[in-house]
């Protein structure tokens, strides 16, 4: 993204001591990093009045001296709010993100993280399509977005890993993995919060959605023990309440199946393929779920992991393409064309021509070194999670281990979604070994609505049991603030709010 020469105001240096990240970790080095904090070699930038439209100032911490944040202010978007661009700095590799206010009460309101997944899609789809301040609908740039998440928090959008959307490496340096991954945004989340001590115990909710479903549990896992070590160390912890994932991929195991119910029952709209398709599939379940079970879940093998996920594919999946119908909403129509072209939303054209554009690039900030037109997704990103058989990993375990420890967890759907769709998101809740297992299961679906007013209608169904929530959303699809912004944004208040679903 921006050259890493950076113009700098000596007045707003802040000088990295030499200590590694793993020598952090270590209980022997806690009073050396605690001398460096008292002794006055990190002082917290504290006013993010003060900083530049211009130019960018770097923000740094002794517990992490690889990692340095980038930020300026931007007046973009939204001119309600104080907006903010930025880099999270690891050495050679630069990660992008936005930073929006709350219109509500920034000095109050809790702070929200969101990442779009793929792997390898940029979090501008979910600013400027979704949930974000302004939108982008047609080539005239942005327009307020009255059903922003913004309304009631203060939100990141993060282009991540490195090499997605404005982010960028110096010399090909690249991740393959959630974990690798999460230990950068784990970081990112302690230096800024660190410097911005307006937000020290503010409720933390990080949220996602498709692939978020693996990238947010892992990052949120990641959070939560590395505020073990800080605070060990001396220092505030982050004040992790929550995790929200929408339409995601967690347990690959208990999801698969799901694409029979899809496409062969009545669960979001009418059977699309013909029985004797149907038929060759549900006889292939039993297959592909024994396949899955000894070489993935039981002993993972990467080899015989990948066969066996090509075998359920092959005989699960791909039989869908036929219906040429829309894989993130099955009520609307989308060819083999128009997927490859933007994804079956011609809005995603719009905002990559907006990203493209010279003039927008400055005012965020973005290294000129960057390709010149903005890439929605990464296809190098994805093929790299891909090799790593990331998606094939047991999410949900670190789900159960956030539930244990207190962090509530929201599961919403959109019932129109094929591709991570309602049925195999419940069916993996459900399915989720832990210690309110029982009591979650035991709860059956209850109808809500936006306001609790169901004289406007249903929004969705929703099971609800120590801290975990399952909601769906009622002909929402894959992207449900985009499809359902008013029922999004009701979820999404009651959530924060703590009132539930369940009235």
């Amino acid at each position: 993204m921006l050259a890493y020469c950076l113009l700098l105001l000596s007045q707003l240096f802040f000088s990295i001591v030499s200590a590694s990240q793993a020598a952090f970790s270590t209980p022997q080095y806690v009073p050396q990093l605690l001398s460096a904090y008292d002794d006055g070699l990190f002082t917290p930038m504290e006013d993010m009045n003060i900083l530049s439209e211009t130019e960018f100032t770097v923000l740094s911490h002794p517990v992490f001296p690889q990692y340095n944040v980038r930020i300026k202010k931007s007046t973009f978007c939204d001119p309600t709010v104080k907006a903010y661009t930025g880099y999270i700095d690891i050495e050679a590799r630069h990660i992008f993100f936005y930073f929006f206010e709350s219109r509500n009460d920034p000095d109050k309101d809790d702070v929200i993280f969101w990442t779009n997944g793929g792997p390898g899609c940029s979090s501008s789809l979910g600013l400027f399509m979704e949930l974000g301040p302004c939108r982008i609908s047609d080539g005239n740039g942005t327009s307020f977005h009255p059903e922003s998440w913004n309304t009631n928090s203060n939100i990141f959008f993060v282009d991540q890993p490195v090499g997605v959307g404005f982010s960028h490496a110096d010399w090909g340096e690249s991740v393959g993995t959630t974990e690798e991954g999460a230990k950068d945004i784990a970081a990112f989340i302690f230096v800024f919060f660190e410097h911005f001590s307006k937000f020290k115990g503010r409720g933390l909710h990080m949220t996602g959605e498709s692939y978020g479903g693996r990238y947010v549990p892992v990052f949120a896992a990641e959070i939560y023990d590395q505020n073990t070590r800080l605070a060990a160390a001396g220092y505030t912890p982050i004040n992790l309440t929550s995790v929200m994932i929408g339409n995601g991929i967690t347990d690959f195991y208990h999801q698969m199946s799901s694409s029979f119910d899809m496409q062969c029952t009545a669960a979001s709209v009418p059977p699309t393929l013909g029985i004797a398709d149907c038929v060759r599939i549900k006889a292939m379940i039993p297959r592909c779920e024994q396949r899955l079970k000894e070489s993935c879940v039981d002993h993972f093998d990467a080899i015989d992991c990948a066969a066996a996920a090509s075998f359920c594919d092959v005989h699960l999946r791909a039989p869908f393409w036929k219906s040429e119908l829309n894989p993130y909403d099955i009520s609307q129509p989308c060819d083999a064309e128009g997927m490859a072209t933007n994804l079956c939303y011609p809005v995603t054209a719009h905002i990559r021509a907006y990203l493209s554009r010279p003039d927008v690039r400055e005012a965020l900030g973005v290294d000129p070194t960057v390709a010149a037109n903005f890439s929605s997704c990464s296809p190098a990103v994805g093929s790299a999670f891909h090799a790593q058989m990331d998606s094939y990993r047991p999410t949900q375990d670190y789900v159960g281990g956030l539930l244990e420890r207190g962090v509530r967890v929201l599961i919403y759907v959109g019932t129109y979604d094929w591709i991570c769709n309602w049925v195999g998101n419940e069916r993996w809740t459900l399915a989720l070994e832990w210690s309110g297992q029982a009591a979650f299961a035991a709860e059956p679906l209850r109808p809500w609505a936006i306001g609790d007013d169901f004289t406007k209608g249903r929004a969705g169904l929703a099971r609800s049991a120590q801290g975990l929530t399952f909601a769906t959303v009622d002909k929402a699809g894959h992207m449900v603030p985009y499809d359902k912004p008013k029922e999004a944004l009701d979820l999404l208040q009651r959530w924060l709010s703590g009132k539930g679903f369940l009235v």
